[in-house]
């Protein structure tokens, strides 16, 4: 009994999962409000699912059972059901009709851009991502952009995550509405970041964007998820959403003002 209360108690008190853990089989926690609603979606689905599997495997157990040489010497002349095939006809319908509802209002929204506050760009290359933050430039009217390479493992600090560290990471404020254009110059890349509720395709010549609204501050880890060639493993993505003082301070660290 007293190991099933500590369990209980470090699951409810445990840190927030923005980034993938050993054995893990549920999701990562969300970020998004589109997060969100892609993991109740899951679970909603998961509940007609659980349901439908009880009962075509109670029905399938009660059929052996019941239509067993031994219980029924002579067989039965039934081989239609009017009734019968107008419930199981119409039923899946419904269940279908009640599942569109949610799933079409999640896929509007994920693929609206909400007047975005930022505007910033995800270049995918072999194998190795680059950010270009266009609403800022400098008296060069250049602006911010930056190549963001995975840190090799010998590389690492005591705590850093293996395969998922970079050395310049992408750089957000919370509570505000992003544009991300993902686009690549070489293959087929996928921006992906799962805290986030977000998988762009990346590519070349061609430009794909999506939207973001960061809820909570925190470093949030993704990869391409496009088989891309040889390092394809070996190509992360960081975000460090973080406060807008702290996003306007490392602003003025780019432009060294």
């Amino acid at each position: 009994m007293k190991f099933f209360i500590l369990l209980i108690f470090s699951l409810l008190n445990k840190s927030l999962c923005d980034s993938p853990e050993s054995w893990q089989l549920g999701f990562q926690d969300p970020a998004t409000p589109i997060m969100e609603g892609i993991i109740n979606l899951h679970h909603d689905l998961m509940f007609f699912i659980c349901v439908i599997s009880i009962f075509v495997t109670w029905m399938l157990i009660r059929t052996l059972w019941l239509f067993e040489t031994s219980q029924n010497k002579i067989s039965s002349n039934l081989t239609h059901g009017i009734f019968i095939e107008i419930i199981w006809t119409t039923t899946p319908a419904l269940i279908l009709i009640v599942i569109a509802i949610p799933s079409f209002s999640l896929l509007y929204a994920m693929d609206e851009i909400v007047s975005p506050t930022i505007t910033i760009k995800a270049l995918g290359h072999q194998w190795y991502w680059s950010y270009e933050y266009s609403d800022y430039i400098n008296e060069e009217y250049e602006p911010i952009n930056f190549d963001s390479y995975m840190i090799p493992e010998e590389d690492l600090f005591v705590g850093q995550l293996r395969l998922l560290e970079v050395d310049n990471r992408m750089i957000i404020p919370i509570q505000t509405h992003i544009r991300i254009i993902v686009s690549a110059s070489d293959v087929l890349h996928s921006w992906a970041v799962p805290s986030l509720g977000i998988k762009c395709d990346a590519i070349p010549g061609r430009l794909n964007q999506a939207s973001l609204f960061v809820k909570r501050e925190g470093l949030y880890y993704g990869q391409c998820s496009e088989i891309c060639g040889i390092n394809h493993g070996f190509m992360p993505i960081v975000i460090e959403a973080t406060n807008l003082k702290n996003y306007i301070t490392w602003l003025a660290n780019k432009f060294d003002i």
